[in-house]
Parts: structure tokens; sequence; C-alpha cells
């Protein structure tokens, strides 16, 4: 059965980050569009009320839990969806939305530069347009280990060491966009090995959590809370969010990172297709591009969109990240989730 949680609306209120409701200007002729998302979706309410000023849409939101969560749900709906567009199917699980037929036609004809770069490979009907991208790598807490004088870890292959028992948290893969790329870039360094890997890195204490917000807020000791792990999966651009007096305390190991990619589109059965259009293109608007570094973690896809100040310092990204064939994806998911499942439940 589809559960969903509240809906709630996004047209108005005052100019915080926030995803929660308030009573804005009502829409014009356009009625509600409904945008289904994953729980880490958040920008600034003025930039949602912009859709509803440029287009005379409502806009509401029903967040439906973490990436993959999210995609399974949409899978679960199809052709009866909880709402018009879905934002955050990424590139590990956007092969399973297009074999279930959730998306309907719904690209954009003229594509800001940059753009076309991040289409979705084999999408030759326009089903997903990109939104924003990013790498998911490990990252350590350098502080956290400079006051043990200890050398963190710095590849794959670190995180099995003895050296670094009991201080990974990582999101689980099943249930998570950045897990499944984790599992993914494992994939690519490992091949056919890569259950052994997970073997190792289970019996090395790595603790897995049902997503990013769990393992990073939660766990990790620079995340926010009071975690007491120093390693964590996140993002390249983790670093520019924990910068304190002009230095960051984190930072991303370059060389384990996944690339992963974030599309919009629009539901197939959706009430307000053409609503959920103008919001797909509203997406890729310089109030949205501008607003997702500060506000998601992630880089904007259009090319030439300003960045903050501490993203060209602290934001590295790697030169050459994992990668596996969304073809080889698709015809492999299930069966690698199902072994990745049965290794980490030992």
């Amino acid at each position: 059965m589809l559960l969903l949680t509240t809906s709630c609306s996004l047209a108005g209120g005052d100019d915080d980050e926030a995803t929660s409701s308030s009573d804005g200007a009502a829409g014009q002729a356009g009625g509600t569009v409904t945008l289904v998302t994953h729980d880490s979706f958040v920008l600034p309410k003025k930039v949602l009320r912009g859709f509803t000023e440029e287009t005379g849409y409502d806009l509401e939101q029903r967040p439906l839990g973490d990436a993959g969560a999210m995609t399974n749900q949409l899978v679960l709906a199809a052709g009866t969806p909880p709402g018009d567009v879905a934002f955050g199917v990424d590139n590990t699980f956007a092969s399973r939305a297009l074999e279930e037929d959730v998306f309907v036609p719904a690209l954009p004809d003229d594509l800001p530069a940059g753009v076309e770069d991040d289409l979705m490979p084999g999408d030759d009907e326009g089903l997903l347009t990109p939104v924003d991208d990013g790498n998911v790598c490990v990252n350590v807490d350098d502080t956290w280990f400079a006051e043990r004088d200890l050398e963190p870890p710095a590849s794959l292959d670190d995180l099995v060491d003895p050296a670094y028992a009991d201080l990974l948290a990582l999101p689980a893969a099943t249930t998570s966009s950045p897990g499944l790329a984790f599992l993914l870039a494992t994939i690519d360094e490992y091949g056919d090995d890569w259950p052994t890997y997970w073997e190792a890195l289970v019996d090395n204490g790595a603790e897995i959590t049902s997503g990013w917000e769990q393992a990073y807020q939660s766990r990790f000791t620079q995340g926010g809370g009071d975690g007491d792990r120093p390693v964590v999966v996140s993002y390249d651009s983790s670093p520019a969010f924990t910068v304190d007096g002009g230095e960051s305390a984190t930072s991303a190991l370059l060389d384990t990172c996944y690339q992963q990619v974030e599309y919009a589109g629009v539901l197939a059965g959706a009430e307000n297709p053409e609503g959920g259009a103008a919001l797909v293109e509203y997406l890729l608007s310089p109030e949205v591009q501008e607003a997702l570094p500060e506000s998601m973690y992630v880089f904007p896809v259009v090319e030439d969109t300003p960045l903050p100040a501490d993203w060209a310092r602290f934001a590295d990204r790697p030169t050459d990240p994992y990668a596996v064939d969304p073809a080889e994806i698709a015809a492999n998911r299930d069966t690698w989730l199902r072994e990745w499942a049965d290794v980490t439940s030992r």
C-alpha cells in the first residue's frame, strides 16, 4: 500500500528555507501543481513563490522519504501518481523509473547551456530533465583525526583497515540514492569481488542508516548532532558547509566519488501535466539554480551559474569519478541490491 506524507503548500510564507506550509497568495487560473520530492528537498520560499508569481500555478509538495524510497513508491503508483511532478530521482535509480513508465515526455524545448551534458543516457523520449549534479564521496572529519594524531583514510581500501574500525557511517543502498551510488562505486572498483569488500566493511564496524540525513546529520561527528563517526558517505560539496574561521573541518576523499545527477519529470497520469511541465522548466531558472548549492548541497546543471564563495575554495570536484553504465545498472540492480542486503544483514 502506498502511504503519503501530508502535503504542504509552498506558495507563500517568509523567505526562510523551508518546506513547511504557509498561507500565501493563491495561484491564478492555473490551479495547483503537486511536487513529489525526497526528504532532502528544500528551497527558499521566495524562490518557490516565484513559480506561482510567474506562472499562476499554486505549488504543493509531498515528501516521500529518501530518493530510493520515493522511486519505489512512484513505481508502485505508476499511472495513478501522488503528484504531478517528481524531483529527486537520480541516475542510480532512474533506469527503474524509466522501465516502469513512471514519467511522460516533458523535457523543455530550449535547454540552458550545460544541461544537455547531464541528460540521462538512453532517455530518448525526453522523460527526465537534469536539475542538479554532484558526486557522492566519502567525507572525513579532519579535526577529529588531527586531535588524535591519526592519519585519516584516503581510499576505499582504507575503509576496511582495522585502524578505522567503527568509524564509518553510510546510508543504505536499498533506500538511499547516495547509498546506492556508494555501492556502485565499489562495484566499479572491485568488479565481481564487491561482496567480499562489503563483508570486510561490515566486519570493520561500518554503521548503515536508512538515509543520508541519518548518516550525516545524526551519526557524523561534524553533522550537527551528537554523532561519534568521523567518516561518512556524503557529497563532494559537503566540506563547503563545515567552514569555521575560514577553514573547513572536513574533506571529501576525491578518489572515492561517484557522480550523481538528480532529475525532475512529469508523472504519467498527472492531474495537471501542463502545470507540471511549467514547473520542470522553472527548476532550470536562474532563481532555482542559484539557490541549489546552499539549499541542497548540490551543483547547478546550468552553465555559469554563480556559486557561493566557499564553494570555490572548499567544494573540490573529482576529475575521474566512478561510473557504471545505466544499462548495466538496469540489468543488474535488483540482483545487486538483494546480494547487498544479504551481505550487510549477516
